[in-house]
């Protein structure tokens, strides 16, 4: 008699333990739906220039998009703009309204002078614009002037650039950080609910188990 009545504090035991557990899953499960509300277009916009991107070479390579000159602008670049390349992005945003987004350094190139090798200094590179339009200049520095080379963007490539990064501005930055975190989190809530109340071997045996092992060739083949 007594050993029949023994699993009852257990079983009362277990239960606030499966409460807690049912919490948990529900809002994790509230998790998973409202940032995937919240990141549901971008997911389709990403998907699809994604695929647009990932089939831009080969013979069947996918249209990218058009991009054409819209123009050319030869600027004079005065001494106090040619210091640093902060000085020469400070001068194009307050005299020509060019606020350059991207500021590189290249690297150190070799010409040719009265047919003797000569080191040339690293050019300095900037460029901005919108989705739509974009600018550039590729500056020497000690040279009196530059040229800003203009382009426009089909929607195409206005999309793919915003993929890429470039042209959204800040507001675009913020919000594709908010979409990024936004996968991640579906991705650990996604796992979270599919390994409730599954052991060890029947994740091993899952689907989850089965895109890890792919995901892992095929890192080592990309990296190999």
């Amino acid at each position: 008699m007594s050993a029949t009545a023994r699993p009852a504090p257990v079983a009362a035991a277990r239960a606030p333990a499966r409460r807690t557990g049912a919490t948990a899953y529900r809002w994790v499960r509230q998790l998973h739906l409202w940032v995937g509300a919240w990141g549901a277009i971008a997911a389709i916009l990403y998907g699809f220039t994604g695929l647009v991107m990932n089939n831009r070479f080969g013979e069947n390579a996918w249209p990218q998009g058009a991009s054409e000159d819209s123009g050319r602008l030869a600027l004079a670049i005065p001494a106090s703009a040619s210091a640093t390349p902060d000085a020469l992005k400070v001068w194009l945003a307050d005299t020509h309204d060019l606020h350059a987004q991207v500021v590189r350094k290249g690297k150190p190139s070799e010409a040719r002078l009265a047919g003797k090798p000569v080191q040339e200094p690293p050019k300095w590179m900037l460029s901005g614009g919108t989705a739509r339009s974009s600018w550039s200049l590729e500056y020497v520095p000690g040279n009196a002037t530059a040229e800003v080379k203009q382009s426009r963007y089909s929607p195409l490539g206005a999309l793919t650039r915003l993929h890429k990064g470039y042209g959204g501005g800040w507001a675009w930055s913020l919000l594709a950080d908010s979409f990024a975190i936004g996968m991640i989190l579906l991705g650990l809530s996604g796992i979270w609910m599919w390994a409730r109340g599954r052991g060890a071997r029947d994740m091993a045996g899952s689907v989850l188990a089965l895109s890890t092992a792919v995901i892992a060739v095929v890192l080592v083949l990309a990296f190999g």
